[in-house]
């Protein structure tokens, strides 16, 4: 996990980007926990705008949690490789598992199948599209996660630049 310094900058960087590109994303204050090549954990807290009538957490709020943890991870990879691919998402899949009633942790795990995703559509004027998943989770009294969702993304990318 990286300081608390760059965990700060990485937050910052992904509320600027929502505020600037996707207002929607800023307005549920998505945090970053840890983003690594391999993983990324983004957290979600439960407060007014992401709660739903029943007090647990608007399924549209757990939406924008997969989106930023997919999304951040690959645009990480993105970055890493030296930028000129686009990414979008084409399909999404929920399983809801249990009313999550705290603040959401959704854990992506999909960095290298990621970074070998890029590496391709680098190399191919063709979209690759692949299924990407994840989990939310909540926080046990031990320390420990509770899984109250798993989501599949396909994420779809593209290069932009000319090989």
């Amino acid at each position: 996990m990286g300081s608390r310094l760059e965990r700060f900058k990485q937050t910052f960087g992904m509320r600027l980007f929502g505020w600037l590109k996707i207002p929607l994303l800023a307005s549920v204050r998505p945090s970053v926990v840890e983003l690594s090549e391999t993983r990324c954990v983004v957290r979600i807290p439960l407060r007014r705008w992401t709660r739903n009538h029943l007090g647990s957490m608007y399924f549209g709020a757990l939406a924008i949690g997969a989106d930023c943890a997919g999304g951040l991870l690959a645009m990480d990879a993105i970055r890493r490789a030296g930028g000129g691919v686009s990414l979008v998402f084409k399909a999404f899949q929920a399983s809801f598992l249990k009313r999550p009633e705290s603040d959401v942790y959704f854990i992506c795990e999909e960095g290298a199948a990621i970074r070998d995703q890029v590496r391709r559509a680098l190399e191919s004027p063709e979209r690759i599209t692949e299924p990407m998943h994840m989990q939310a989770a909540v926080r046990t009294p031990d320390g420990g996660f509770e899984p109250v969702a798993e989501f599949t993304l396909e994420l779809s990318l593209k290069r932009t630049r000319p090989s």
